[in-house]
């Protein structure tokens, strides 16, 4: 039997390398184990591929398409047959300007449009070659009338801006009052503008290309995008008409995120005493369009002038402006649609504040000691200014008495005394020398001729200069410079011990990282006020439900509309007329919670043409959307984290955060800040945007400590001059010491019984080098707000607000504004 033999692969047998598959299995088996079964999350899991050339286009086309309709519907929102007309402003830049003679022009270009006049400032036109209907408004203007048309611009579509070319130069073109006004217009969001150039006929043909030229020149500086239009034909008129109803508009958020409406007609219905009001009340029926997004009958709506009311029912008249002829059977509908009348049960309550309870988180009753304590603590002394060498007697009879709690921050009014003190004596002694200047002079020049008018002007001027102004100005700016020079350094009192002058503040280890509950010894009015708890989050949700809201108890944008607003106060309403606002009235319904009192906090910068520095806590009369009210704002560093350093002065060129307590509004919000000067004129001083209602906002006031070298070791000195006693050196030896140029270091141990101590640092010091000593307290802004609202007292026009209680100086921009004055 043969015996096989195997064949076994010797020594020199190639062996090729195995495929390095990275140890994983391959797609192929892969596939035969799953046999088929496709992974659910793999077949929901949306495709992350790139897309092929025929679905990039079609894509783009539907982008393309979805756009092209929204900027239709936007573009049909308003002055179409069915929805409210072009609101449009015709301001005039100029005082030899005439706005009646360009609506002239407007009115007469079109044979077949029909013109209805409603009052002297308010006029409406259909014009059914272009199956479109406009409204044109035309503001009060002049010296103390630019809050006015600042208000009329917050609800229009469209500005016309009016220039006159009979000025003869370029630069006169717009004149002082005029710039004024564009300029505020500008900082609080100036609707889509259109420049028209009036009274060209009256230039010698020759010269008008190059005066249009020089026109244009000067609008380019103001506004880059805008080409001036010529008004001096009919034709010219019917293009900008034209323009008026085909242009795209900008969006205006804060009024776009709000109904409003122009009130064309007002009338006031007395009803007598009501139920829990002291004084006579009335109904205010305010008719006209309904803008922006959809009205409910149960919201709270804004008179700017007034304040804030409930609405009684919202009726809806037959439009009186309704296009006649019109094609397509596109016809007006006569149903005449019933009122809606407001449930008190879903209406929007008038509370502002909050009610605090006194006995929250309290656990015992407090004994007679304590309340006797608390007393003694919260009495109020009398602070009165009394000039050098009066007697008590003497001193007894000045009537400037001002109450002032004794728990109020010492600290600052001894800052600002120091300073003021320092810089009153420098002005003093200026007074003084060049008053022996002034001596000397006359002296030496006795003799001299002087003509009697030269010398009666030069006592008339003297007589009109406020002199007090001048002194209070001169110091602000002083002391602002040196809190430049050297921000927040104090000196160490040497009579008062540091540790009772500084005993609201502490040291922290590093101003960016260290702790600060946020929740730590709140004053009584932060019990007063609403938080949210996610700002951000309850802003879009409202503002959502605002633009998508619908129901039965709700007025669509463009509906003819007359809401009646009840509990007006008839003495409110008679000052408000006297003033000469009756003819016009702007209405705003409020968003939820918009009532309610918070602590805001905006972002400002100062003006270009605002120098002098404004102190923290100064008196501010401040625009913010809709509302105008007067605060005493603190200011703070606008910086990342959740502590912000305290400013003292808001000085210009600065970008500060403003903090004050007022109602919510929930942004975007412009922000425009006045100063009432000396002559009872307003100034514009800043700008801004509304930033957040958050009372959790941490502001933090410093005060530095600065010492002095007296010997220098390696990494050890002696300092001096930061302290005057051992016992306020152990006080704040837990406190990190820094120097100018940047060393680090600690107190170790007190030198002697005068303020001396070793000190040491990471490295050696200077002898020129400065120790410093960083201490913090947390600062809350006063509960100082103030309505805009019109004074009705019953001592008539002339009463003097500061005579007032706080209740009672709550003084209308209305009649402040008639007697500002350029």
């Amino acid at each position: 039997m043969a015996i096989e033999t195997i064949h076994r692969p010797g020594a020199l047998k190639q062996t090729n390398k195995s495929h390095k598959h990275g140890k994983h299995a391959s797609k192929r088996e892969l596939e035969r184990v799953a046999k088929g079964k496709v992974n659910l999350k793999t077949l929901t899991r949306r495709p992350n591929r790139q897309q092929s050339r025929d679905e990039r286009r079609q894509q783009a086309n539907q982008l393309r398409k979805n756009k092209r309709q929204e900027a239709i519907a936007l573009k049909r929102a308003i002055g179409g047959a069915l929805t409210a007309p072009f609101l449009t402003c015709v301001l005039p830049l100029n005082d030899m300007i005439d706005p009646n003679s360009a609506l002239a022009f407007i009115e007469g270009c079109d044979p077949e449009a029909t013109v209805t006049k409603v009052s002297e400032r308010i006029r409406y036109m259909n014009v059914p070659r272009f199956r479109q209907r406009f409204s044109f408004v035309v503001p009060e203007t002049g010296h103390g009338r630019e809050l006015n048309v600042l208000d009329a611009l917050k609800v229009c579509d469209s500005v016309i801006l009016l220039l006159t070319a009979a000025a003869g130069d370029s630069e006169e073109v717009i004149d002082k009052a005029g710039a004024k006004v564009l300029n505020m217009a500008l900082t609080q969001g100036l609707p889509t503008p259109m420049v028209c150039l009036m009274d060209m006929e009256s230039v010698n043909p020759k010269k008008r290309p190059q005066v249009k030229t020089n026109v244009q020149k000067v609008v380019s500086t103001i506004l880059p995008d805008e080409k001036v239009m010529q008004l001096d034909k009919l034709t010219d008129a019917l293009n900008l008409l034209r323009r008026i109803g085909g242009q795209k508009r900008r969006v205006m958020h804060n009024r776009c995120n709000r109904p409003h409406m122009l009130g064309e007609r007002v009338e006031y219905v007395p009803s007598g005493p009501v139920a829990g009001q002291d004084r006579p009340m009335g109904t205010l029926k305010v008719t006209g369009f309904v803008r922006g997004v959809p009205l409910s009958v149960n919201q709270l709506v804004h008179i700017p002038g007034l304040g804030e009311f409930q609405l009684e029912s919202i009726g809806f008249p037959t439009d009186p402006y309704r296009m006649r002829k019109m094609e397509d059977g596109e016809m007006s509908c006569d149903e005449q649609k019933p009122p809606l009348l407001a449930d008190p049960e879903q209406q929007a309550s008038l509370q502002r504040e909050n009610v605090p309870d006194a006995m929250d988180a309290e656990q015992t009753w407090p004994t007679e000691d304590e309340i006797a304590a608390s007393r003694v603590e919260n009495k109020k002394k009398l602070v009165k200014r009394v000039p050098k060498g009066m007697s008590d007697y003497q001193a007894s009879w000045i009537p400037d008495i001002e109450e002032q709690d004794e728990d109020e921050d010492d600290d600052d009014d001894d800052d600002d005394d120091e300073q003021y003190m320092s810089c009153e004596s420098d002005t003093e002694s200026k007074v003084g020398d060049r008053g022996k200047e002034d001596g000397t002079e006359d002296e030496s020049q006795q003799f001299d001729e002087i003509s009697v008018s030269e010398e009666i002007s030069a006592d008339r001027y003297d007589k009109e200069m406020d002199l007090e102004e001048e002194r209070s100005t001169l110091a602000k700016i002083k002391a602002a410079k040196a809190d430049e020079i050297f921000p927040d350094e104090i000196d160490t009192p040497a009579d008062k011990p540091a540790r009772e002058r500084f005993i609201k503040y502490r040291g922290l280890e590093s101003f960016r990282t260290s702790s600060w509950d946020a929740k730590e010894n709140l004053p009584y009015d932060y019990a007063r006020v609403y938080q949210f708890q996610n700002f951000d989050h309850t802003k879009r949700r409202i503002i959502r439900e605002a633009q998508q809201k619908e129901g039965d108890d709700v007025v669509m944008p463009g509906w003819y509309a007359r809401l009646h607003v009840k509990n007006v106060p008839q003495d409110l309403w008679s000052a408000f007329t006297s003033a000469g606002n009756g003819e016009r009235l702007i209405v705003y319904g409020m968003l939820p919670h918009e009532q309610q009192m918070s602590v805001m906090n905006v972002c400002l910068k100062r003006t270009q043409n605002s120098s002098i520095p404004i102190k923290s806590k100064e008196r501010l009369i401040v625009q913010c959307g809709y509302r105008r009210f007067i605060v005493n704002p603190i200011y703070s560093q606008h910086t990342n984290g959740d502590k912000h350093k305290y400013e003292r002065y808001f000085r210009p060129g600065m970008a500060v955060v403003a903090t004050f307590f007022a109602p919510i509004q929930f942004p975007p919000a412009p922000i425009v800040c006045f100063r009432e000067n000396p002559d009872t004129s307003l100034s514009m001083v800043a700008s801004g945007s509304l930033f957040s209602c958050n009372p959790d906002r941490v502001v933090l006031k410093r005060v530095v400590l600065s010492g002095h070298p007296y010997k220098i070791n390696r990494k050890s000195a002696t300092i001096r001059y930061m302290f005057f006693n051992p016992e306020d050196i152990g006080y704040f030896k837990p406190c990190k010491l820094r120097t100018k140029l940047g060393r680090v270091g600690h107190i170790k141990e007190s030198l002697g019984t005068h303020g001396h101590m070793k000190c040491v640092f990471d490295a050696q010091l200077k002898s020129h080098d400065t120790v410093l000593l960083y201490l913090y307290k947390r600062v809350f802004p006063k509960w100082t707000y103030e309505d805009c609202i019109v004074s009705c007292r019953p001592d008539g026009e002339g009463a003097s607000t500061s005579s007032m209680t706080k209740s009672e100086r709550s003084v209308t921009f209305n009649a402040k504004v008639e007697m500002m004055q350029e």
